[in-house]
């Protein structure tokens, strides 16, 4: 074995690599683009999931977008609150105020909604609209529950329960990951404190809606003449929930037939309800037939 030979070959590939690297270190110089220190700070107050879900490339594009003004502080919406604080603090502005907001399913169908066939494709939401028109299900508002959802969200705070997509909020984050997965568009942003929801997209008319879903809303208006808040309207033959207004009482959902309103009330629950808007009922009755018969007796 020639020594002399491997120490040459040793000592050729350390010159290259001392001058490639010479030269590396030299473009570096020359081509280096000043980052402002802001955007790392910036970039470390996000969540670094690279969700997508603020509509820019990833963490490091949000953060510029931030710093240049083209995106608002709460553009991370799972660094919530708090990483939008800390944003606005690096940015010399005021921290913003508002509700936490989070993702909820407005379907409540899945195994009480009925199959025009049995779907066997690609387990994909979007897959099952291309094959027959989308007509798997018979609803075709409703949620697939194929899991398209599930398969987008990076924080595991939705899955499919019993063929319905239901979103966990102390797990959600709010970044629209889900919201743009489902081609239905069944999934809304909603105010975290908020207990009350019509668990319905369908806007056919009553008696189409009955025949493809057991707890689908059939616009009767039982829910409207009940809320005394204003906060509930039949909108396009489906209820619609003002959350501004709303204060979770829950009356809506007990006068709600199909029990197309969350949360369901127990049968007891339901008895005690229509008794007590008897009781009203006949209260209202007596007191207009007594101011009635008033002027009479005088």
């Amino acid at each position: 074995m020639d020594f002399k030979l491997i120490l040459e070959g040793i000592a050729v590939l350390g010159a290259m690599g001392a001058i490639f690297g010479a030269l590396l270190a030299f473009a570096a110089k020359i081509f280096y683009v000043e980052v402002d220190p802001k955007q790392e700070a910036v970039r470390a107050c996000l969540a670094g999931a690279n969700c997508g879900g603020c509509g820019y490339p990833g963490c490091g594009g949000c953060a510029e977008a931030i710093l240049a003004g083209k995106a608002p502080v709460t553009a991370c919406a799972p660094a919530g609150a708090e990483g939008a604080a800390k944003i606005a603090a690096i940015m010399g502005m005021e921290a913003p105020s508002g509700d936490k907001m989070v993702a909820h399913v407005l379907c409540n169908g899945g195994c009480n909604a009925k199959d025009n066939f049995e779907y066997r494709g690609v387990k994909d939401c979007l897959a099952a609209t291309k094959v027959c028109g989308g007509d798997a299900k018979a609803c075709r508002y409703g949620c697939f529950g194929f899991g398209s959802c599930v398969k987008a969200c990076k924080f595991d705070a939705i899955h499919v329960i019993d063929g319905v997509a239901v979103v966990d909020k102390e797990k959600c984050t709010n970044c629209g990951a889900c919201r743009a997965a489902c081609p239905h568009h069944l999934i809304v942003e909603v105010p975290y404190k908020q207990k009350v929801f019509v668990n319905c997209s369908n806007k056919d008319k009553g008696p189409a809606v009955t025949k493809v879903c057991a707890s689908s809303c059939i616009a009767c208006g039982m829910c409207e003449r009940t809320c005394k808040f204003d906060a509930i309207h039949v909108e396009n033959n489906v209820a619609v929930i003002d959350y501004s207004k709303c204060k979770n009482c829950t009356m809506c959902a007990k006068a709600c037939p199909r029990n197309a309103i969350e949360p369901i009330p127990t049968p007891e629950e339901k008895e005690k309800f229509k008794a007590a808007q008897k009781a009203a009922a006949e209260k209202k009755a007596a007191a207009a037939k007594a101011a009635a018969e008033a002027p009479k007796a005088e």
